[in-house]
């Protein structure tokens, strides 16, 4: 159990691949598929998934691994081949989104819960007779006036804690992703504190529960200004402090760590990755794990349209390809535009 969990996490994150975050809540498709004018449909989101991953070049060469949503790993092709066939046959790995979503917790005005485990244990057995071989948890942690609160953090660490551990025991790699939100008009500063404070308590609790390091993918955020600061710094500012805190917090048995984008537009999301491969002598594979910094472009191009299955496929791998430079510390502006 321990080599395959082992094998599975280091494969996530190496050799310049990332994670497609294909796992958008059936609230959450909707909307960007309102920003497309395209209605929600099972039928529209089994075939823009399929656009997806049969896009040969993006998912055999630049992605490692998809996570989906519940519906996702049911779903079938037109074909009648399992989306998770799809990708298995890319040699990427198919994962799974277990959480319940945030909700407003107890005690803590202003801030959230992640709920879900209830009964994870036996939704766990089957995601992983289902295909999946990883799965995702996103605690999310607000900056503001007074908060996040430890009453808030300890109890979202906890959670990621009893949610990695229950995953390790089906054979299933955990993704612990404790996301600190960059709305609002903090300065990096207040980022990097908030973000440092919550990492420590996040794998304090992680070792409380005995969760082989290896055996896991940490998906942080990045250490950035709240989008409405006006302190808005460069791509080497925040890498050197994402870098920093990640060193003094993350210990080295992690095999890896996928970004998630958090808001950030595509390009400063996949600049800001390139700049801290950029800063070398890393213990951990850096890589990305994507949602809408990789998916905003293909959903454009396609527009629930057939016959722009050739656009939606062309600006995926586009964004997929920049993503890879970008971990393996190659990417430069230029290119963007070059490719685009």
């Amino acid at each position: 159990m321990t080599t395959s969990l082992d094998e599975v996490a280091y494969k996530m994150c190496a050799g310049g691949k990332g994670i497609l975050a294909a796992d958008e809540s059936s609230s959450t498709i909707k909307k960007r598929f309102d920003a497309i004018g395209v209605e929600s449909t099972f039928d529209n989101r089994r075939d823009y998934r399929e656009m997806l991953f049969r896009s040969d070049e993006a998912m055999t060469k630049y992605i490692s691994g998809v996570i989906l949503f519940d519906e996702t790993i049911r779903q079938k092709a037109k074909d009648g081949t399992p989306l998770v066939e799809l990708i298995q046959k890319a040699d990427s790995i198919p994962g799974i989104k277990v959480d319940a979503g945030a909700k407003p917790q107890p005690g803590a005005p202003g801030e959230t819960i992640t709920e879900g485990l209830d009964g994870l244990g036996g939704r766990l057995k089957e995601y992983y007779d289902l295909g999946a071989r990883f799965a995702k948890w996103r605690a999310v942690i607000d900056i503001g006036a007074g908060i996040p609160s430890y009453t808030s953090l300890i109890a979202n660490a906890q959670a990621l804690a009893r949610y990695a551990a229950l995953c390790q025991e089906a054979n299933i790699v955990p993704i612990v992703e404790p996301e600190v939100l960059m709305d609002g008009d903090h300065d990096i500063d207040r980022c990097y504190d908030v973000t440092e404070w919550v990492l420590k308590e996040v794998f304090q609790q992680l070792f409380y529960a005995r969760i082989r390091l290896e055996g896991m993918v940490l998906k942080p955020n990045m250490i950035v200004p709240g989008m409405k600061s006006p302190k808005q710094v460069s791509y080497e500012q925040v890498a050197e402090k994402t870098v920093r805190v990640l060193k003094n917090c993350v210990p080295s048995a992690v095999p890896g760590i996928a970004f998630l984008s958090g808001g950030q537009s595509d390009e400063a999301a996949t600049g800001h990755l390139d700049a801290m491969i950029k800063i070398g002598n890393l213990p951990w594979n850096l890589t990305f794990s994507y949602g809408r910094a990789l998916q905003a472009a293909p959903q454009k191009a396609w527009s629930g349209k057939p016959e722009n299955w050739g656009a939606g496929q062309a600006a995926f791998t586009h964004r997929a390809k920049m993503n890879y430079l970008a971990a393996l510390g190659k990417w430069a502006a230029d290119e963007e535009k070059k490719a685009a």
